[in-house]
């Protein structure tokens, strides 16, 4: 039979081109190996092939039968540039016999990665680490795939829904240094994986695989301790502000963890806090390297333990049975699976149906109403629930582009502000960079009214919808001025009137922060970046009240209660957050709390029992409205940034809370009777400026789990858009909630 060797240098002539010498000894040795009745494999270089190389190979591999050779592994071992479409044909040739393909340091463009992720391979080993791709989009056949190497794929943020849905066998993932950082769609994606064991966002730097680190192990108690010091000559080329960290102190501190809810935690479990405690501790020795952001997450380690229940090893380190009891009590301590308590999913389909074979039985009697009313909070819920949990990728949509009703074409404003109309559930209001104030019908993103700039450009800071009068709507600028425009009369002549008066503008506020109306539609709170809050009557237009020095330092926020027409709340930089009732002097507030940080915002919940405040840097409380007690720490990371300004505001009536900073691109909502995270909704830009921040944030009045972010930009302050965010319908189809906005009051309830 003709040697391997001939049978290529005889390819070689047909193509006129010299063989490749490496290619000749990696088919002398698999000859070898055949001879000896071993397992034969032919190892292909791909930095060591020139373009007019593929060809002859292709040919050979192609006619080479199923007995010429057991395996065919494709290896690249520096950085080099190939011909995409020759390195896609070699691996079409040999995809049968694949065994390892090694594809790291290349520079594949999007066609040959999304070719490949959709066409399949069958390998057992597939290495792509520092590739270009953005989003991992696996959908194809991988039947075979063993193991996933991802790592330094520093472009990489998402994870496709279905990227592991054709992995069966895949036991071992890497994905250390990516940028990905949404724990919910990450486990959702990974527990696809029926034969994961061995999984990897960071590493010890004494290990190249994801098997347990070798100066680990596990006692007899199932704890896992330290042997001895890693040692390598490798250098750590993780990047600076990282590379000092010790991520599972991040993940898991003993003190704020167990012994701070010991009580909370215990109850229902078979679980001892020292031995907890044990676990944590041995851990605090592990030092982490090239971690991918959602290692930073707080409980991150445990959080996955208990979303994959057939881990065996995490980032190197030997999971055991203390590691999983650790994880289940700390999951459900800070985490909710579903919301409103639900503890499995429900079909959506099935609770509808159970719904309708409710409905159709006999009436209830009037007595009975308030047990009908509780029947449709319960199947509100349920649904909401069923949905959410079906929806891990919620549907964002950005208003980036308002449609006007007549035949102009669409305009791209710069918006700096936006609120919901507190009536109308199609309506939003939106400030701009620019001084206009433009009211849109969110749900078709067709323009309502327009309000031109009046006089210097200034941007709207401040926008607040009159109750009793729908129509009409406050603005504030950031110069101080202010005026109530009527969206039925859009003329210059309908702008600076408030019922027949005009508001004064020889003492105004400058550098304003914040506009609120109360609840009757009386008097306007103004704060502007000074220790001053103003009050306005909004009848007459002019200032009531000066209230000097209410603070140490400027006020952020000053608003008023939902149902009080008198009571109001300020929050500032001096880490205070004061309590004020206009019918007493204001000499002293009702009470005082403080954060430790400074103050960024202030909101009452919809029924006025509590008090949401945010802080820099995600310190994010909710206190007892009556006299300030603390009630819910949420407990959520710092970032480290002394600019990381956070705003939180209800949802879904007083039920959860949304939260999001100016140096994040992430909300994250909670419960806001248990403090417990249900989900984090991470957005980004398109194009090649994806750095985007919160820069405020509003929920839906009207639709559960609906709310909207108003994003900057990282590399322009000035270009911002809103985005609406539905946690009920996926990325993959946005239908409408119709059933959900029937019951909208059920929401005021709590928990």
């Amino acid at each position: 039979m003709e040697s391997f060797e001939s049978r290529y240098l005889n390819c070689c002539k047909r193509h006129k081109v010299l063989p490749n010498s490496t290619i000749l000894r990696s088919l002398s040795k698999a000859e070898r190996q055949k001879s000896f009745q071993k397992e034969t494999s032919l190892v292909v270089v791909l930095d060591h092939m020139k373009d007019v190389d593929f060809s002859p190979l292709i040919d050979l591999i192609n006619g080479m039968c199923s007995s010429d050779v057991d395996a065919v592994d494709i290896l690249n071992e520096s950085p080099c540039i190939l011909n995409e479409d020759q390195v896609l044909s070699l691996m079409c040739a040999a995809n049968q016999k694949l065994r390892t393909v090694n594809l790291q340091d290349l520079p594949f463009t999007k066609r040959f990665l999304r070719y490949l992720f959709r066409s399949g391979l069958c390998c057992q080993v597939l290495k792509l680490s520092s590739s270009s791709l953005q989003k991992l989009d696996m959908v194809g056949s991988f039947m075979q795939l063993r193991e996933l190497n991802l790592d330094f794929c520093t472009s990489l943020t998402t994870l496709h829904k279905d990227c592991f849905s054709h992995m069966p066998n895949l036991m071992h993932l890497s994905m250390c240094e990516t940028r990905i950082a949404n724990l919910w769609t990450t486990t959702v994606a990974l527990s696809k994986l029926p034969s994961l064991v061995e999984l990897r966002f960071q590493n010890c730097l004494c290990c190249e695989d994801t098997g347990p680190c070798p100066a680990h192990s596990t006692n007899k108690s199932g704890f896992h301790v330290r042997n001895a010091d890693c040692s390598s000559g490798q250098s750590n080329t993780c990047s600076n502000h990282l590379q000092t960290l010790n991520l599972l102190d991040l993940s898991s501190d003993p003190s704020s963890c167990l012994k701070k809810d010991y009580c909370n935690v215990q109850d229902g479990y078979d679980f001892d806090l020292s031995e907890g405690l044990k676990v944590v501790s041995a851990r605090k020795k592990y030092i982490s390297h090239h971690p991918s952001p959602l290692c930073f997450e707080k409980y991150y380690r445990e959080f996955l333990i208990a979303s994959l229940s057939r881990l065996e090893v995490l980032d190197n380190i030997s999971i055991g049975k203390k590691d999983k009891d650790l994880a289940q009590v700390i999951y459900s301590t800070y985490f909710e699976y579903l919301p409103y308590k639900r503890r499995e999913e429900e079909s959506v389909c099935r609770i509808l149906h159970n719904r309708e074979i409710a409905s159709s039985g006999t009436p209830f009697k009037s007595k009975h109403s308030s047990l009908r009313r509780t029947d449709q909070y319960t199947f509100s819920r349920s649904l909401c629930a069923a949905k959410l949990g079906a929806s891990p990728w919620p549907l964002l949509h950005s208003l980036s582009s308002v449609s006007c009703i007549s035949n102009e074409e669409s305009r791209r404003f710069r918006p700096r502000q936006f609120e919901y109309h507190p009536s109308d559930s199609s309506l939003m209001a939106f400030g701009t960079l620019d001084g206009e104030v433009v009211v849109i019908n969110h749900e078709n993103g067709k323009k309502v009214s327009y309000m031109p700039l009046l006089g210097a450009r200034n941007s709207i800071l401040g926008l607040c919808w009159l109750k009793k009068y729908p129509s009409k709507v406050l603005a504030g600028s950031d110069n101080g001025m202010l005026r109530l425009y009527d969206i039925s009369n859009t003329s210059a002549k309908g702008a600076d009137s408030c019922f027949g008066g005009a508001f004064s503008t020889s003492d105004k506020l400058d550098q304003l922060t914040s506009v609120h109306i109360n609840s009757m539609d009386e008097l306007l709170l103004v704060s502007g970046y000074t220790r001053n809050i103003a009050l306005y009557d909004m009848v007459t237009g002019k200032r009531s009240q000066l209230f000097s020095n209410l603070h140490q330092e400027p006020i952020n926020v000053a608003k008023f209660s939902h149902l009080s027409p008198f009571m109001f709340a300020t929050s500032s930089f001096d880490h205070d957050v004061k309590m004020w009732d206009i019918r007493q002097s204001m000499a002293r507030p009702c009470y005082t709390a403080t954060s430790s940080r400074g103050n960024v915002m202030v909101c009452f919940s919809p029924d006025d029992q509590y008090l949401l405040v945010s802080a820099v840097d995600n310190e994010v409380k909710q206190l007892l409205a009556a006299d300030g007690r603390l009630h819910t720490d949420f407990g959520i990371a710092s970032s480290g940034s002394s600019h990381n300004y956070t705003r939180s505001y209800y949802m879904n009536g007083s039920d959860y809370i949304i939260t999001g900073s100016s140096d994040e691109h992430v909300v994250r909502i909670c419960c806001a009777q248990t403090g417990r995270r249900l989900r984090d909704v991470y957005f980004e830009g398109k194009g090649s400026d994806k750095a985007m921040f919160v820069q405020s944030l509003r929920s839906d009045p009207f639709r559960p789990f609906n709310m909207s972010i108003l994003a900057s930009y990282a590399q322009s302050n000035s270009k911002c858009e809103i985005i609406k965010v539905n946690l009920l319908s996926s990325s993959e189809d946005g239908e409408d909630d119709t059933y959900l906005q029937e019951f909208c009051p059920s929401f005021s309830l709590g928990g």
